[in-house]
């Protein structure tokens, strides 16, 4: 049985720009006896849209939380017309890693779960390729390998919602998955497919990106991460940074630093999804730090 004394909710919550917001959630955790931990709030004032993520201690919470949604629906959220969203801390939600050949971002996020530091469960690994399968054995993870190519894509794709559905997969992330999901598939997961890839798109694109770059002298490189739209690459952006490269760097360097930045960035997205400090308005996110 869960310790609620050490459980805290989560509450992220969009809307329409208004006085007294701030006042009517925080007056809704404080009269059902909610110890806040955690308040941050934005206002976007191009377009009027109030965002907040509220966090508080459940120990004393008299409403039972099962009925926390409900109760904050009928009486604040409908007067204000919030979009909400309610999570729970001691909840771990169940992620999919898609992978090809490129092994570094797996086995960076797969080091960090094993360690502890990614409060998640990953029940079963998917790539097109056998490669990685003994680095998901011995950490005792089902790994499915799916070839996919034009002709079978379709099908095969079904397989791989199949194999999700029967784990109660909550969120996937593409540890350099180098196939590009069909529409359908992406529609079934709204955000809650995380990719990761350089930042010299558009400018260097194709399948030897950082070759173009140091022909052209680049100062900069960089990664993003994203969730995955119908829209190729264009997705609302969780995260991203860039690292400064020089004249003395050959490509191989600069592979390196790429490939690098892309652990610690795609890392950092993972991290906020899982601990809800995002939310999605349109096609940006507004993270909470």
């Amino acid at each position: 049985m869960t310790d609620s004394s050490k459980t805290s909710a989560i509450l992220l919550i969009h809307c329409p720009d208004k006085p007294g917001i701030v006042v009517a959630i925080t007056e809704f955790i404080h009269k059902n006896d909610g110890n806040i931990l955690y308040l941050d709030q934005h206002v976007d004032t191009e377009r009027g849209v109030f965002f907040m993520r509220i966090e508080w201690d459940l120990g004393n919470f008299v409403i039972q939380r099962e009925k926390i949604a409900e109760y904050f629906e009928t009486l604040v959220a409908s007067r204000y017309e919030m979009v909400s969203q309610l999570s729970f801390s001691d909840t771990k939600q169940r992620m999919a890693l898609f992978v090809s050949k490129m092994s570094h971002c797996f086995y960076d996020l797969l080091a960090r779960y094993e360690c502890g530091e990614l409060n998640v469960e990953i029940p079963v690994i998917v790539s097109n390729h056998p490669d990685l399968q003994l680095a998901a054995e011995r950490l005792g993870i089902e790994y499915h390998c799916i070839s996919v190519n034009k002709e079978n894509k379709k099908q095969q794709e079904e397989k791989q919602k199949l194999l999700l559905a029967e784990h109660n997969i909550d969120f996937i992330v593409l540890a350099r998955y180098m196939q590009v999901l069909s529409d359908d598939f992406v529609k079934d997961y709204p955000q809650r497919i995380i990719n990761i890839h350089h930042s010299f798109l558009p400018a260097f694109p194709g399948g030897r990106p950082y070759h173009s770059a140091y022909e052209r002298g680049v100062k900069i490189i960089g990664a993003t991460s994203h969730y995955v739209t119908a829209d190729l690459d264009a997705g609302p952006i969780i995260e991203q940074d860039v690292v400064h490269v020089s004249h003395k760097d050959s490509v191989e360097d600069m592979v390196r630093i790429g490939r690098d930045l892309e652990k610690i960035v795609l890392a950092r997205a993972v991290r906020h999804h899982v601990h809800h400090d995002l939310l999605v308005y349109e096609n940006r996110t507004v993270v909470f730090e």
